[in-house]
Order: C-alpha cells, then sequence, then structure tokens
C-alpha cells in the first residue's frame, strides 16, 4: 500500500514509503486517516482538492463542484480519485489547484519593437495607434468590435504594461480624443 502527502498547495503525491515524504508535508495511508486529517481542514481546501483533480489527466472525467454535501462524502470521492495515484508508478504528483504565471515579457522582434501575432486583433490595433495622428477610441471600437471600456482596458493592460508601450492620447486638431503609440 502507498502512503499520500498532500502540501499546503494541496499537491497530493503518491509515495512507495515513508521515508521518502518530504517534511513537512501531511500524509496518510487510508481513507480513514484521509478523514482523520481532514477534519482540521476548512471545507474550501476539500473543495480546491476536488477541483485540482477534475479535467486533469487521469481525471478526465470528473468535474468541478462548488460545494459537498458534508465532509464524509467529499473524503470519499476525493479517496477514490487518488487510489489512480496508487496503481501509478512513484512518486506522481497530482497537481491540485495550481496556477501558471504567465511571463509579462513583451514579444519583441530583432529591432526591439514589440509585436503580435500576424491578423490578431492586437496586431490591428498596433496597426491603427502607429500611424501618424494614432486612432480614435471608435476607430478601434469598429475595428475589433469591442466596447469601449474593452478597448481601454486592451490599451492600459496589454499595450502598455505587458507590451511596454507608449501610448498617449492626445487630441487632434479636429477636437477628437486619439491614441497614438511611440
Amino acid at each position: 500500500m502507498r502512503l499520500f502527502a498532500i502540501d499546503t498547495d494541496n499537491n497530493i503525491t503518491a509515495f512507495p514509503a515513508a521515508e521518502q515524504i518530504p517534511e513537512g508535508q501531511e500524509h496518510f495511508a487510508s481513507e480513514k486517516e484521509l478523514a482523520k486529517l481532514a477534519t482540521t481542514w476548512p471545507g474550501d481546501r476539500l473543495i480546491q482538492v476536488w477541483n485540482g483533480f477534475a479535467g486533469v489527466t487521469p481525471f478526465d472525467e470528473l468535474k468541478p463542484v462548488k460545494k459537498f454535501t458534508d465532509r464524509k462524502s467529499a473524503v470519499a470521492r476525493i479517496w477514490k480519485a487518488i487510489q489512480r495515484l496508487d496503481a501509478a508508478p512513484a512518486p506522481q504528483a497530482a497537481n491540485v489547484a495550481t496556477k501558471t504565471k504567465k511571463s509579462r515579457k513583451a514579444t519583441k522582434v530583432a529591432d526591439g519593437a514589440p509585436t503580435a501575432r500576424e491578423g490578431s486583433k492586437k496586431a490591428t490595433v498596433l496597426e491603427l495607434v502607429r500611424r501618424p495622428g494614432g486612432a480614435t477610441l471608435k476607430e478601434i471600437m469598429a475595428a475589433t468590435s469591442w466596447q469601449a471600456h474593452s478597448v481601454r482596458g486592451f490599451i492600459s493592460g496589454s499595450l502598455t504594461k505587458k507590451m511596454g508601450l507608449k501610448i498617449e492620447s492626445i487630441k487632434r486638431e479636429d477636437g477628437e480624443r486619439a491614441y497614438v503609440a511611440h
């Protein structure tokens, strides 16, 4: 029988021997031991553990939940799911509730100018704001089918923060406000 360990990020790992379990991780070998550990956990942790399994290989058919009817049924369902780890070669971790952060580095070509995938809405907006005189909010909205708040958020988040572009809002001679990339 394998031992299972759960870390603070709710990753459950199967181990063939107790001495292989890293320090500081709670461990259990049966549904009863898991239930005993779970008595001290907040209900949210059981939901996070389950939802970490849901949809992940080899747990593809499991569906995420918002709540369990009770702690006993939550423990039983989680125990049944982790039995698949017992059949796998050791040690194998089920990544539960972990999120990977996307890189915030701007995509650049050799000359150092930020770029976007050809034909994408980002590329369309970049083309518009880089032209002489820039582009008005209405022009960008028409080109992308976005609402005004989406355009403003995209300019603020994707173009200035993520890509590092300097976007200036200027008032044209015709009285219209336009966004211009520098």
